[in-house]
């Protein structure tokens, strides 16, 4: 049995999306979940939120550099053999690294050139388009987590394409403004015809020995990240884009047509509204730790210190609705 993999993505960039993924890992971990937080972004942004440059440094030019994702699917995209590792950072007791890597960005055309070759049944075109999947379980093996956790650029380029093939969950984060709202006119039309190619190239598999992932990238849900707030309510400028998100999310990645859409406040597939935590995230970003960690020594003083204890309650409360909505079982 597998162990469920949970990307968050959206085509739209600059929403948050890293950060959420950073917060949430170790939200879950908090509430006693063992769980491996991949990087699978070139960029490497959620690698960097973990750790410092002096040991990224070390990770991403080690001899051999097999420290990280890229260094796992090498010598497959090489053709000089299968996956290797993956190598696991220890975050805390019960969080675990996949480790970014620009070099990553080299896989993406052998991703792009296996995709139509698993229609011909082409066993090396499987263990490509899989090898993310794959990394991952095996990660999660090693670690013994109960989910995982992938961030991911926002491209619907081939990475991602294959990232999400691995994935049996997908939050989208979003921004109230006009660009999300195009983000998830793409990413809906793109989820379905990835789900629906993967589920055609699954019967041709020519290895029954060779394990893939079922590719169902079922949508959780979205979160409207970092809005203004005043007297509880987001402010004018944000509301007409929270008021079009549940309609464009039914009817572009649900699918679901000529029907009466509630609220973003009532929408059942609105996991959170998250507000913006202003100066204490540059502050939680300078110390390396999440929101929800930040102690009095680290500047959290005050009604900063109070607004730590409001983000606490925010993610928890956001982290356990996806665990529930995901099926994960706490320890």
């Amino acid at each position: 049995m597998s162990i469920p993999v949970m990307a968050f993505f959206n085509n739209k960039g600059g929403v948050g999306k890293t950060s959420l993924v950073y917060h949430v890992a170790w939200m879950m971990s908090d509430l006693g979940l063992r769980v491996v937080a991949a990087d699978l972004d070139p960029q490497g942004n959620l690698s960097t939120a973990f750790l410092d440059e002096d040991r990224l440094e070390e990770l991403w030019t080690g001899s051999p550099p097999l420290a990280t994702i890229y260094g796992s699917v090498r010598p497959l995209q090489r053709g000089v053999g299968d996956l290797t590792g993956p190598y696991l950072e220890e975050i805390g007791d019960n969080l675990a690294l996949i480790v970014g890597d620009m070099g990553l960005s080299r896989f993406e055309e052998d991703l792009s050139q296996v995709w139509p070759k698993c229609l011909d049944r082409d066993e090396r075109s499987f263990r490509v388009i899989s090898a993310f999947w794959r990394v991952l379980q095996k990660g999660a093996t090693m670690h013994h987590a109960q989910v995982i956790l992938v961030d991911l650029g926002p491209n619907l380029g081939a990475i991602n394409r294959s990232a999400l093939i691995a994935s049996d969950f997908v939050v989208i984060p979003l921004g109230p403004d006009l660009y999300s709202l195009q983000g998830l006119r793409n990413l809906g039309p793109a989820l379905r015809a990835w789900r629906q190619g993967w589920q055609d190239r699954l019967t041709k598999n020519p290895d029954p020995d060779l394990l893939l992932p079922d590719g169902q990238m079922q949508p959780l849900g979205y979160i409207i990240m970092a809005h203004s707030t005043r007297s509880g309510q987001p402010v004018k400028a944000y509301e007409r884009w929270i008021a079009r998100i549940p309609d464009t999310y039914h009817t572009d990645v649900l699918h679901e047509k000529n029907r009466e859409t509630p609220s973003a406040a009532d929408d059942p597939h609105c996991i959170a509204m998250l507000k913006h935590y202003r100066s204490l995230m540059p502050m939680a970003q300078e110390v390396r730790k999440p929101i929800f960690h930040l102690k009095p020594a680290d500047g959290a003083i005050g009604s900063h210190y109070g607004g730590v204890q409001d983000a606490y309650q925010d993610f928890k409360q956001l982290t356990q609705k996806i665990i529930a909505r995901a099926g994960i079982a706490m320890p």
